[in-house]
């Protein structure tokens, strides 16, 4: 569907009149973006959410986060927010996306990282709690109420697995942090004007942020760039400052297949209910057969009994 002139007046009303350029922003598998320029200078993403999103997005938490970030100049600025209208509008950030090759530039991994821990040492607080136990049981649920199942994944006793995993972690909630938890090499965008952007890197979508744990937020990374081990420990060692590496290493690979199961069953939902033309069964699957590898790796590697 077009992105029309007419709908963003509705949207923007401050806009009538002025000559406006519209243009798709590709990548978006939740919501449709799109780049809206006004002939003022005023340059924006218009982001038009999915549909049924909200099963698993609570948009005020999402706003919330950004709001919070704002100051620390690491997140566009909101614009507008409005969820009554199924749209939130904030400003273009003029950049490079990153793609997950550049993960293996060192001369990026400060720049990856400072953001991350930025946000992790904000000592920000909101509300939602982001316990990757609790997401994943609450996406299977959301599954089952909208399909009848997809016999060829071991889902339940899966879930039993992170369980085990879980206890083994014990990890309480008063010391999550606040987390991004969408670390994809889309979300990263490396600036180009440096004078109007303080800071180097962006994290862009916010919309599963929560108080989470680091070691998950970092895990979630991984699996979603897909780096050599090595580079795995380059960036754990920035992030780190190269203290406690063994420990720190070892928790991270424990938290690997809760991002993957994660993803899947979101991939099996939006298979359901998404109007967005891409792959969601076989990106899921994917992540299926990954986590299963890392559950099998934790095993292997540090005799867990899981």
């Amino acid at each position: 569907d077009k992105f029309t002139y007419d709908q963003i007046i509705k949207l923007m009303p401050e806009l009538k009149g002025f000559e406006i350029e519209i243009s798709e922003l590709k990548g978006g598998i939740t919501n449709k973006l799109y780049r809206v320029r006004d002939e003022s200078g005023g340059d924006y993403v218009f982001r038009l959410y999915g549909p049924r999103t909200e099963m698993f997005i609570d948009r005020d938490i999402e706003m919330k986060a950004m709001q919070c970030m704002e100051p620390f100049c690491i997140s566009p600025k909101v614009v507008k927010y409005l969820p009554e209208k199924g749209a939130t509008i904030i400003e273009f950030i003029e950049g490079y996306t990153l793609k997950n090759k550049d993960f293996l530039k060192e001369e990026l991994w400060e720049k990856i990282i400072r953001p991350i821990n930025m946000v992790h040492k904000s000592g920000i607080s909101i509300s939602k709690i982001f316990d990757p136990v609790f997401e994943v049981k609450r996406l299977y649920n959301i599954l089952k109420d909208i399909n009848q199942g997809y016999p060829e994944f071991d889902i339940e006793g899966t879930i039993g697995v992170l369980e085990k995993i879980n206890t083994i972690a014990s990890i309480p909630h008063d010391e999550f942090v606040l987390c991004h938890n969408d670390l994809l090499a889309d979300n990263f965008m490396l600036i180009d004007d440096q004078d109007r952007f303080s800071e180097p890197m962006y994290l862009i979508d916010w919309e599963y942020a929560g108080m989470g744990i680091c070691y998950y937020e970092i895990a979630d990374m991984f699996q979603e760039i897909l780096v050599p081990r090595n580079i795995e420990r380059q960036l754990i060692e920035t992030y780190w400052d190269n203290c406690n590496m063994e420990y720190n290493v070892y928790m991270t690979d424990i938290f690997k297949p809760f991002p993957d199961i994660y993803w899947f069953l979101w991939s099996l939902i939006q298979l359901n209910i998404s109007r967005i033309e891409f792959d969601y069964y076989n990106y899921g699957k994917t992540k299926y057969e990954n986590a299963q590898k890392n559950i099998n790796q934790l095993r292997r590697d540090y005799s867990l009994s899981i």
